[in-house]
């Protein structure tokens, strides 16, 4: 399987063809105040290394009906045009239910996320969160992901 820095480019050309391009990346404070927010509002959650190396290419994604949480608006040192799912507000919003509070969301179509109690990264189906499959770790998830939209 290739990496999803690979289909992260590959993404990129496809977005070239029709005109436009990915988001530009998070700098290194914006992640820092992400992280500050996060630690502040759960205390308990570590960024995966490699959802960092992804912000730092591009601040969330949105194509072909993935969405990867990037850093929310409020926290850019930038204003920026395009509409962010930020992973500090959509986590607050999945939380609003008790059952989804055992998970950290990283992206949708499918919800694609961390189980706490498990150690586990896992993709839910989106309407009923019934398991789909699971993952060692956060770039294997993530690579998938990227694999499916592609292809």
């Amino acid at each position: 399987m290739a990496q999803w820095k690979d289909f992260l480019v590959e993404i990129g050309k496809i977005e070239a063809k029709y005109g436009s391009s990915l988001r530009n990346p998070a700098s290194e404070i914006e992640i820092e105040k992400m992280d500050h927010n996060i630690q502040q509002k759960w205390g308990n959650i570590s960024l995966p290394k490699s959802y960092i190396e992804l912000l730092k290419k591009v601040n969330g994604l949105d194509f072909n009906g993935l969405v990867i949480y990037g850093v929310d608006k409020n926290l850019l040192d930038k204003k920026v045009e395009e509409d962010i799912h930020g992973f500090i507000e959509t986590n607050e919003l999945w939380h609003e239910n008790e059952w989804q509070k055992k998970y950290t969301f990283f992206g949708d179509s499918d919800r694609y996320c961390f189980a706490e109690k498990e150690c586990v990264y896992v993709e839910l189906d989106k309407p009923s969160g019934t398991l789909i499959q699971s993952f060692e770790s956060f770039g294997a998830m993530l690579s998938d992901a990227f694999e499916t939209i592609i292809s």
